[in-house]
Formats: structure tokens, C-alpha cells, sequence
């Protein structure tokens, strides 16, 4: 049996161990401070999305979402909140998720 037949044909998009690693950072503190409480992550063949939760059974209250399509224009890396504002947008992942450095200070 060929196993190339079995693989998609499609390649997707993910995030990088880097990358994962910085987002698992931020999410880590906000559990830490009890703000959320779960997460999903998402690989399509387009971008990849790391959604977070307050709850499981809610819809999630912000997307980190790579695109790679956006790279050259507005950035690959966006947090998007839960009504589809798109709070930061940017080249730099670090950068894009220092958006949840002012909640902390703020709550």
C-alpha cells in the first residue's frame, strides 16, 4: 500500500513551535489570573487559529489567527475578539500579543 495516497493533498497551515510556544505563554498567564480556561487550534489549508475560551461551551472570545497570504501587506499575525474586531495586526507575533499586556494591567 502506498502511503502517499493516504496523506491530504493539500498542505496546511500551522503554527511554528516558536510561535506556539509564545502563545502558550500569554495563554498560561491569563490562566494563571483566571481569565480564560480553554482553548482549540485550528489548521486549515489557509491560516492556522488559536481560539480561546472563557468557558467550553462558549464561543471563543479571542482568534489569534496566521495567515501567511497577509505576510507581505498588513502582517501575517492577527488577535481577533469575539465580535470580529481585530485588535492587533502585525509582522511580529510578540508584538501582536503584547494587546493582552494592557488587559492585565487593566483589570
Amino acid at each position: 500500500m502506498d502511503l502517499a495516497a493516504l496523506r491530504p493533498s493539500q498542505t496546511l497551515v500551522a503554527f511554528d513551535r516558536r510561535e506556539l510556544s509564545e502563545i502558550l505563554n500569554v495563554y498560561g498567564r491569563m490562566v494563571a489570573a483566571g481569565e480564560w480556561r480553554d482553548y482549540a487550534i485550528d489548521m486549515l489549508k489557509d491560516q492556522a487559529v488559536f481560539s480561546i475560551f472563557r468557558r467550553t461551551s462558549e464561543m471563543p472570545i479571542y482568534r489569534i489567527e496566521k495567515n501567511p497570504k497577509l505576510a507581505r501587506r498588513q502582517g501575517a499575525f492577527s488577535v481577533v475578539a469575539a465580535g470580529g474586531l481585530v485588535m492587533k495586526r502585525g509582522h511580529d507575533l510578540a508584538q501582536v500579543l503584547r494587546v493582552f499586556d494592557r488587559q492585565l494591567k487593566q483589570v
